[in-house]
């Protein structure tokens, strides 16, 4: 994705506190002499540092794609949402000509796959997923063994994605100047649509890092 300099992540703290907070991606894998890449919507655990865990079915065709090339990529994006004409014309600008722009975060790791078919390993990482998705508990311990859950786990494949680079965006009016912002933030406010109060956030939170930018 194209990635201007006042869009792109300002450290690698910003792009790991948002996956960290986000557990739901599309999972690429283009395989090799593809029409289109394998496309699976996924949870999946991030662990702060480099690694994605998470599991699918056996019949899952991307386990198909990993094996010809295990390089993929992890896609997540929120916070998004448009930006109106009015809204973001430059100061002296009239503003039936404004141009409309839209909102987003959006962060994509490659990766390299690797699948995981132990199952102490697999049930690892069902533990670690359940943790996280159901800490309030309520389930009996993914565990090998002759257990509802442990003759479950010859359905089921692990899989680890060790990150090796990231492609990190944060489209929130990084190009204009900080009155042109605040103005933007007060009108998400009071528009107050799905996903506003999102994008006046990361807009507020880079807004106070940000320098004075000239329009």
């Amino acid at each position: 994705m194209l990635i201007r300099p006042h869009d792109a992540a300002l450290d690698e703290t910003e792009w790991r506190a948002f996956l960290s907070a986000h557990d739901f991606g599309q999972l690429i894998a283009a395989g090799r002499g593809r029409d289109v890449p394998i496309v699976v919507p996924t949870h999946f655990v991030f662990d702060g540092e480099r690694t994605v865990r998470l599991h699918l079915a056996k019949p899952n065709p991307v386990w198909e794609a990993i094996a010809e090339n295990p390089a993929v990529v992890m896609a997540v994006i929120d916070a998004y949402t448009y930006i109106p004409t009015d809204w973001n014309a430059n100061a002296g600008t009239p503003v039936e000509y404004g141009i409309p722009t839209s909102y987003y975060a959006a962060v994509q790791v490659i990766c390299r796959a690797s699948a995981i078919d132990d199952p102490d390993a697999l049930a690892a990482i069902l533990r670690t997923q359940l943790a996280h998705f159901q800490p309030q508990g309520g389930y009996a311990r993914p565990e090998p063994g002759d257990t509802i859950y442990g003759k479950n786990l010859a359905a089921i494949r692990g899989l680890e994605l060790a990150i090796v680079d990231v492609r990190a965006k944060f489209k929130f009016g990084g190009n204009k100047k900080p009155e042109h912002r605040v103005r933007i933030a007060e009108r998400l406010a009071d528009r107050d649509g799905p996903h506003d109060a999102q994008a006046r956030e990361h807009l507020l939170r880079r807004h106070r890092r940000l320098p004075s930018i000239a329009e």
